[in-house]
């Protein structure tokens, strides 16, 4: 939700992690927030305000807010809340402090046997960063004896406690994989999540980032014109079920005659404001909390009067039952007239209602009023212009029956009446008759509350409902609509695209005819040529393209692809592919790595077995492996294996890593340390021992990590690093380490600035390290081919997302070949490695094919521009219609465009033009029109689009004839 021009909530643009500190030391605890206008932002603990006093500091660095806490203790471990608010929102992000104990000098434990390994993670989670509605995977590869358990938190909360089980999904597969879903996700959904891994033998733990990018819409907010509808959905997730308030500028709404408040069938809390009057203009905020927080949406509906405006208004009134009831209003001309309506009723002149004109005066008199007549009037001029009264009626009836009410057959309908007094004598009707409670029809009163509800509905309980109680009454019109129980039809326009090596693209088009009210799924099928046998191997709801790889295959052969479509009722015929593709398998893992546990000094085995003859490269902590002294890497067919020489206990929980096409695979060495006797010797002279040209050479990217390592013939032995002549020291980023006889400097990100010259020096010695830092080359991240096909309707928004492997690079934008230039309509982001283009309000024109280009890398995407189905206005007449014989009777349809398709039945016969009986069409109007109306014109009409329909109810009375006639021109 946006709220004017320019103006945002506050957002998290970068939740806080979990910070792990030692006891006496200093913490900082950071949130990235972004909003306008300006942020009012609070730290807080236990619901108490931080004030920025005594060991607490704040600061604000642009978007960046910390909490400096100094010299933490014990007490201060908790979950700390950050909390951001402007006059158009608010929000909260959660930081979770972890203070560690000085450690006492304890007993060296005992080497784990091979059998008796803690967890490690081989493969982490990645940090996500997803747009709203799309779900979030996050995958981990663990090691250990036993295989670890594995629990999932969110913000430091377990996920069960903050989710339904519905919204998320944690899963395991063979290998040590382990991964959490999170499905549709929503702004809170954002945060941190950790995995923590249990055994007998100890436990690990890593984290993980999500971010939830807001869908973006338009930044003007919601516009109508004076007289008509606007309506406002929101969606709110959280555990406890949120408690949800709307306000309009500030103050609390209250359901009534033209507000109305609900929770519809999607799960969207909305507010529909009815007849929008002018004075309805302003700022609309849904409000939700919980008992562990509450968050706000706000947008600006802005209402336009009408180029002509009434000179007098009419104003609300309140009567009592049975009383007479007066609306008056004065127009700008006599000569201009007025209609009168009751909500979207069209009042005609008659015994109930009195019309008057008197110059430019124009008044409706309501005779005999009752609880019906409570509800909003309009008086309309020709040119669309409105003026607005609400009229209460205050009688025995307190709060009467809506005037109509939709449900779907199968849905039960519950109709409520409350009255003045309790054990008031009451009566329900159906089209004229008494009903009473049956196991079908049930009917309470609870003191002065009555209700009455029809279970699982059908077509035949459509009707008139009253309600009676004393002399007053009030009825709504029940309708219960059917839903075409239809089986799908088959695909259409279906292409295979075999240009890509080992794969093909297949796509293909809903049907143009395809009911959209029933949910459908597109199952793909395969057959090996020489095969009778069809296998699925796809299914889905929205994508209409797939990408067949050859690892999807078992063997490697020719196939043929056919799609159909299915849904409840049934299965669309098969359409088959034009093509064959030849297709082969994959690599695959015969014999994976496995951990290993050798001697201080011994060699290290690792050996892993593939399917099919390929090259590999193996690594050891991120660093790609060469053969050399210390390492030796053979491959025979299909066997790959590396040798670490007399292994050094620096590489203690190194995690060894081998990749090939389409292979990747992860073990972790562990050392164990020799066993001495006591001996006397004399201390050697402190030499450097002798290295490969190897570990001299240094070349990385910028990002990985550089260790630099070195060992010297006595342990005892002092040396100094230095870069290109200038002694280095620990500092953030860099660390100097000393591990019995290694030494070693490790920084743990690598920038261009520490390329250079390494020297480690010893009082008799030095050895130098040549180090080159490298910007990786730039490529794209792979989404899901159905994310670079993108369908949408005009006037919706289309987003197109590509992430970047460094955020340095930029991107350009290309459709068709031709470049793209921001502009009112178009919005070019660049968000760090993130790049977007976003259509507000997508056209025809805007089809085509857009390109992405960083570097000499491309991406692109097929955006298809769909015109919206064509649906039916609610209508301002009467759909149940009660007229005389030899009366003049006309239907009107109205459709949402003014060239859709639409065709009339009566009783499920189409229907057709006659001497009697005119088919029309003016603009968006559709209408049949009988000029002498008979009993056998009495019936169900319907004027049916491809995705809409609504139902007309005509009886024909015979109470009074009049001549019909009409004239026939000769020339």
């Amino acid at each position: 939700w946006i709220a004017g021009m320019g103006q945002r909530a506050p957002r998290v643009l970068g939740y806080p992690r979990p910070v792990l500190v030692k006891c006496g030391t200093d913490a900082v605890l950071k949130c990235q927030i972004g909003g306008d206008p300006q942020l009012d932002v609070i730290w807080e603990r236990k619901n108490e305000s931080i004030l920025p006093e005594g060991r607490y500091h704040i600061t604000q660095d642009g978007k960046v807010y910390s909490l400096y806490i100094s010299g933490v203790t014990m007490e201060d471990a908790g979950q700390y809340i950050c909390r951001a608010k402007n006059n158009i929102g608010e929000t909260y992000a959660a930081a979770t402090l972890k203070v560690e104990e000085e450690l006492q000098q304890t007993q060296p434990a005992p080497p784990p046997q091979q059998n008796e390994v803690k967890p490690h993670f081989l493969i982490k989670p990645l940090s996500l960063r997803v747009d709203r509605g799309e779900d979030a995977a996050f995958s981990c590869k663990l090691s250990g004896e036993p295989l670890p358990q594995v629990v999932w938190e969110k913000d430091g909360k377990q996920l069960n406690e903050i989710y339904e089980s519905s919204h998320y999904h944690v899963g395991q597969q063979d290998g040590g994989w382990f991964q959490l879903k999170i499905f549709r996700t929503r702004a809170p959904d954002g945060g941190v999540y950790m995995c923590k891994a249990i055994n007998k033998y100890g436990e690990a733990m890593t984290g993980a980032v999500l971010l939830v990018e807001p869908i973006p819409e338009q930044r003007e907010g919601s516009k109508t014109n004076e007289g008509k509808h606007a309506k406002f959905r929101c969606y709110v997730t959280g555990k406890p079920k949120p408690e949800i308030v709307w306000k309009k500028d500030g103050e609390n709404i209250v359901p009534g005659r033209r507000f109305l408040i609900f929770e519809d069938r999607e799960g969207y809390y909305t507010l529909k404001v009815l007849y929008c009057k002018q004075q309805d203009t302003g700022l609309y905020i849904c409000a939700a909390s919980n008992a562990l927080g509450n968050t706000l949406s706000a947008v600006q509906l802005s209402v336009k009067g009408p180029p002509v405006r009434f000179k007098r208004a009419l104003l609300d009134a309140e009567v009592r039952e049975r009383d007479v009831a007066v609306l008056e209003c004065e127009v700008p001309e006599e000569s201009i007239s007025t209609a009168w309506y009751l909500e979207d009723q069209r009042l005609q002149p008659g015994h109930k209602y009195n019309m008057e004109q008197k110059g430019t005066r124009r008044r409706l008199t309501i005779q005999n009023i009752g609880a019906d007549d409570d509800g909003v009037y309009l008086c309309e001029m020709p040119d669309g212009g409105k003026t607005i009264a609400e009229l209460a009626v205050k009688g025995t009836i307190v709060k009467k029956l809506p005037r109509r009410l939709e449900v779907m057959e199968g849905e039960n309908a519950a109709f409520f009446v409350e009255v003045e007094q309790d054990d008031m004598d009451i009566c329900w009707f159906k089209d004229g008759l008494q009903l009473q409670e049956t196991h079908q029809t049930i009917i309470k009163s609870f003191g002065k509350t009555h209700i009455l509800v029809f279970v699982n509905t059908s077509y035949q309980d459509s009707g008139t409902i009253t309600f009676m109680a004393g002399r007053s009454t009030t009825s709504s019109k029940l309708r219960v609509k059917t839903a075409r129980h239809c089986p799908p039809i088959c695909p259409v326009s279906v292409q295979m695209n075999t240009d890509c090596l080992n794969g093909a693209i297949l796509s293909w088009s809903a049907s143009p005819n395809l009911q959209n009210s029933t949910k459908s799924v597109y199952v793909l099928e395969r057959q090996e040529v020489g095969s009778q046998e069809w296998q699925r191997c796809l299914t889905t709801e929205t994508a209409t393209s797939a990408e067949v790889l050859g690892d999807s295959v078992p063997c490697e052969g020719d196939y043929r692809f056919r799609i159909c479509c299915v849904n409840k009722y049934g299965r669309s015929g098969h359409v088959e592919f034009p093509k064959v593709v030849h297709l082969a398998p994959g690599p695959k893992i015969k014999t994976p790595l496995k951990n290993a546990v050798v001697t201080e000094g011994e060699d290290a085995v690792f050996s892993i077995e593939l399917s099919a003859n390929l090259i590999g490269t193996w690594f050891l902590n991120s660093q790609q492996l060469q053969d050399s002294g210390r390492f030796s890497i053979t491959q025979s067919k299909n066997q790959h294996t590396l040798r670490i020489h007399q292994v050094p206990n620096v590489y203690d929980g190194a995690e060894i890593t081998f990749i090939a096409t389409g292979v990747r695979d992860s073990a972790t060495l562990q050392i164990k340390g020799q066993e001495f006797s006591m001996s006397c010797f004399a201390a050697p002279e402190e030499k450097f021992l002798p290295m490969s040209e190897m570990d001299t050479k240094k070349t990385t990217e910028v990002g990985n990590p550089i260790v630099l390592y070195c060992e010297v013939s006595h342990p005892t032995a002092n040396v100094q690093w230095f870069k290109d002549g200038q002694e280095l020291h620990v500092e953030e980023g860099l660390n100097i380490q000393s591990d019995g006889s290694m030494r070693r400097i490790v920084i743990q990100s690598a920038e261009y600035f520490h390329s250079g010259v390494y020297t480690c020096q010893s009082n008799n010695d030095i050895l130098s390290f040549n180090v080159i830092v490298e910007a990786p080359p730039v490529s794209f991240k792979e989404i899901m081919q159905e994310e670079r096909q993108k369908s949408a309707m005009e006037l919706d928004p289309v987003v197109l997302t590509c992430e970047l492997s460094r955020p340095d690079e930029p991107a350009y934008w290309f459709k068709d070949g031709v470049a793209v230039l921001q502009s009112d309509n178009i919005t070019i982001q660049s968000e760090g490695t993130m790049k977007r283009l976003i259509i507000r309000s997508a056209a025809l024109p805007d089809a085509g094919m857009y390109t992405c280009q960083a570097g000499d890398q491309t991406m692109s995407f097929s955006v298809n521009i769909k015109e919206p189905p064509v649906t039916i206005v609610d209508p301002k007449d009467d759909i149940h219609m009660e007229r005389y014989v030899s009366e003049e009777v006309v239907l009107n349809c109205e459709l949402s465009r003014s060239n859709g398709e639409a065709h009339w039945f009566k009783d499920g016969l189409k229907l057709q033009e006659s001497e009697n009986v005119r088919l029309s069409a003016e603009g968006p109007y559709r209408r049949v029109t009988i000029f002498c109306a008979s009993k056998l014109d009495s019936g169900e009409y319907v004027c049916d689009t491809v995705g809409d329909s609504i139902f007309f109810q005509l009886i024909i009375m015979g109470k009074y004839q009049r001549i019909c006639f009409s004239i026939l021109y000769c020339y």
